[in-house]
């Protein structure tokens, strides 16, 4: 028996990024794009190597190209930290794992490294997948802050609980993560929200503007722990923007939260300095009237259109200009724990 397990990309729509600083976001995922693991039964334990894996090159500019592309590094790694944090977690707990032997294997089609969450969306379905194939059982909360350990402690990528509880809770999500309240339980407090009310949305990318979010995520994490004042400040303004948004969701202000959404880029843009190519892809989007933040680290924009003609003129300005733009479809929420 193969057993097939999907993840999806994440956007963050307001509090980006303070998740890592006990802020608050609320964030989605969308099914445009996925990443599927399969498992199956084998005589051996195998990780098979997918296209971001391999190492020959048909030229130097080949190789320069595929490094721009995906990076100096593959999938096979975040497979392998998933499946040893999956087996230090069933020691720890005292859960007996079988000790048949399986081969695993992925594949994804979300965009690499603008932003989107591709990574962890990798380790998410290998973590559902892994739990299926031994018939384990993880509260959503804790699979989330797995996933999150994964990637920190295993691999030494520094990064927040946004993406990882996105994707573990699906569709949209609200997420709290109060200092007091991660101390106490080991993790935030995070609610499902019907993403039916989701105003009109839209998210682009350019390829060529992509970057290893770890290089973001590791410049604010020093900064933060230095007490820079004006992140500790913007933090909180993202905290705060975040719970004045979801008022404005509640009520179905697009305005409100079309805003918010400016205003949000804005202090991360005061924060710390944005590319050329990303401040561009802001500012072509709201020349013609539609809002525009990051929903991750960089590469990639989201916002709100008001309507079907808007988001022609932005398509229209967006495809001349080589970015790939698209309607987002949100996912539904993945249920009970798995």
């Amino acid at each position: 028996m193969i057993i097939r397990e999907r993840a999806y990309p994440r956007a963050a729509l307001i509090g980006n990024p303070s998740d890592g600083y006990f802020g608050r976001t609320m964030a989605f995922t969308f099914t445009n794009y996925s990443a599927e693991v399969e498992v199956y039964e084998t005589p051996e334990l195998e990780i098979l190597p997918n296209t971001r894996d391999h190492s020959v090159f048909s030229s130097i500019s080949a190789l320069a190209d595929d490094v721009g592309l995906f990076g100096y590094y593959g999938g096979i790694r975040l497979l392998k930290a998933a499946v040893k944090k999956l087996h230090d977690y069933a020691r720890e707990s005292g859960f007996r794992l079988h000790d048949r032997n399986f081969t695993i294997r992925y594949r994804s089609t979300i965009p690499h490294l603008v932003g989107l969450a591709g990574s962890s969306a990798i380790i998410t379905a290998c973590f559902r997948a892994m739990m299926k194939f031994y018939e384990l059982r993880i509260p959503k909360p804790l699979l989330a802050n797995l996933i999150l350990s994964a990637e920190r402690d295993e691999l030494g990528i520094s990064a927040g609980l946004q993406d990882r509880v996105a994707q573990v809770y699906q569709g949209l999500v609200y997420m709290d993560f109060n200092k007091e309240t991660m101390d106490r339980q080991g993790y935030g407090r995070y609610e499902e929200l019907d993403a039916a009310l989701l105003p009109n949305l839209y998210i682009a990318y350019r390829k060529n503007l992509s970057e290893v979010s770890d290089v973001a995520h590791r410049k604010l994490r020093f900064r933060f722990e230095q007490n820079d004042p004006a992140l500790h400040a913007a933090v909180r303004f993202w905290a705060d923007l975040t719970l004045r948004f979801r008022e404005a969701f509640e009520r179905g202000d697009r305005a409100a939260m079309s805003k918010m959404m400016n205003d949000n880029f804005d202090m991360r843009a005061k924060t710390y300095p944005i590319f050329e190519g990303n401040m561009a892809l802001v500012r072509m989007a709201r020349s013609v009237g539609a809002s525009a933040k990051f929903p991750g680290s960089g590469g990639a924009i989201v916002g709100i259109v008001e309507d079907d003609a808007m988001f022609a003129r932005l398509e229209k300005m967006f495809r001349s200009a080589d970015v790939e733009v698209f309607r987002p479809v949100p996912s539904k929420p993945s249920g009970e724990d798995l």
